[in-house]
């Protein structure tokens, strides 16, 4: 599934010891199994400290599986770089109900105004 995110304003802040960048997101899917829009805006969370670095993404999308039918999806997108996230999908669907327990890997690539995120099995 391939994921066109379009971020807006961030809003950030500075602590003593630690850096949180909240970045809201809309957001539209295509793909084999699912297309959809996000239903209100997501927020992606990036938090840096002394120890590493962190960010999880959380956005829920309306649309169709691949039977046609409607059905949403909850997608929560943890990671320690752009390279290593682990996405978690939900959903009300019950062709797609096998995402709830697949072992999934993404990729997030930087794009003008937003960024383009790769879920696959």
């Amino acid at each position: 599934m391939t994921i066109n995110v379009t971020t807006y304003e961030a809003q950030m802040l500075e602590g003593r010891y630690s850096k949180v960048v909240m970045i809201p997101f809309s957001a539209e899917a295509t793909g084999k199994y699912f297309n959809g829009k996000t239903i209100t805006n997501g927020v992606d969370t990036q938090i840096t400290t002394k120890d590493g670095f962190a960010l999880s993404a959380r956005y829920m999308l309306k649309g169709t599986d691949n039977s046609g039918k409607k059905c949403r999806l909850f997608i929560e997108n943890n990671g320690t770089s752009l390279e290593n996230c682990k996405p978690k999908i939900y959903t009300d669907s019950e062709k797609l109900a096998f995402l709830e327990n697949a072992e999934l890997a993404a990729k997030v690539k930087c794009v003008e105004n937003g960024v383009v995120v790769s879920i696959f099995l």
